[in-house]
């Protein structure tokens, strides 16, 4: 069984639901003061905003966009001791609107890091979630490196300059994402091959190479970070089987948040969550790779969370296509067995 040090999940993710009110709106209930706050409207068709503690608030970039960082007065406001405040920007906060927003604690603004040949702008790095912020200016060359601060090896970094137009780059060392292979966050593409990308991670820093949109000479970049820590974190990859008792994946926790997608060819990046939908299947989905309103209650794309992991319940190629790969990332609403040796329960 899985054992954790990390009893209460939610001291360091949480997803917090929220109603727009088209005005100052201070958001309550996420438990801490979270470093990283990713936005996205369910009603409406606008973008996922994301907003962290280094950047600044109301500068925000987007999952489903090229674009380099914009700011907004109007849109996240600030950071607060149990969640964040928003202005009026209709992205965020459209009256009457239904949210979801994903919150993330890292350990505040943080401090330069000079373990790599790029020293960081800042590095907020939080070693017991295994999660850390990184801004750093590039240089163009091949096998530079910026220190992550998080003690271990990451398992997968998500990437993008804030400086100019650039795709979102997610690499890593975890199931089929390996040295050499890359994802484009605000694409559907299937995983592409490429001797400009590198994921050579140690405990103190992650190798870039030149000319990709991690290190592109002179621009800022942001980096999230990922290491998996035992009951509360979990990234890898499955084989789907085209079926609806579809595959398994254990996680070692009750999961709540995983992010899902196909490696082998063109769909997006799924995202489900526990508290959109509190009973199995799960089935109101939203994609990091298009504006697109959430999809509820879909019969071909749903997926179980259960006390130790997921299973997928559907045929659709999206989520479990017969020998099509897939990559996940997974955070959990509670540990399988906590260090009080209590089990969860499954939904």
């Amino acid at each position: 069984m899985a054992y954790t040090t990390i009893n209460k999940s939610s001291d360091y993710f949480n997803t917090k639901l929220y109603t727009g009110n088209g005005s100052t709106n201070a958001i309550t209930g996420v438990g801490f003061q979270p470093d990283w706050t990713w936005i996205k409207d369910r009603t409406n068709a606008y973008g996922h905003d994301i907003y962290d503690v280094i950047r600044g608030v109301t500068n925000r970039i987007q999952s489903n966009s090229s674009d380099g960082e914009s700011t907004g007065v109007e849109g996240l406001k600030s950071f607060d001791s149990d969640g964040f405040t928003l202005g009026s920007y209709i992205g965020d906060n459209t009256n009457n609107a239904n949210y979801a927003s994903w919150n993330w604690k890292a350990n505040g603004q943080g401090s330069s890091n000079t373990d790599g040949s790029i020293n960081t702008t800042y590095t907020s790095a939080n070693t017991t979630s295994g999660f850390s912020i990184i801004e750093y200016t590039g240089n163009g060359t091949n096998n530079a490196t910026i220190g992550h601060g998080l003690g271990v090896a990451p398992k997968i970094l998500i990437g993008k300059c804030i400086g100019t137009t650039a795709n979102w780059q997610v690499i890593g060392n975890t199931g089929v994402l390996t040295e050499g292979k890359y994802l484009s966050l605000n694409t559907n593409d299937a995983m592409g091959t490429s001797s400009n990308v590198s994921f050579d991670a140690s405990a103190t820093t992650v190798k870039f190479q030149g000319g990709q949109g991690l290190n592109i000479s002179g621009q800022p970049h942001i980096a999230y970070c990922f290491a998996e820590k035992t009951g509360f974190s979990k990234f890898g990859s499955y084989v789907g089987n085209g079926s609806s008792d579809g595959s398994f994946c254990y996680l070692g926790f009750k999961p709540a948040f995983i992010m899902i997608k196909s490696s082998s060819n063109a769909e997006g990046w799924w995202i489900v969550d526990d508290k959109r939908t509190t009973y199995n299947p799960t089935n109101n989905l939203l994609r990091a790779d298009t504006s697109d309103a959430e999809l509820v209650g879909n019969a071909n794309l749903k997926l179980d969370f259960l006390s130790n992991g997921f299973k997928l319940r559907q045929t659709d190629g999206a989520l479990n296509g017969s020998g099509l790969s897939y990559i996940y990332m997974a955070f959990a609403e509670a540990p399988l067995v906590g260090t009080n040796n209590v089990p969860c329960t499954a939904r």
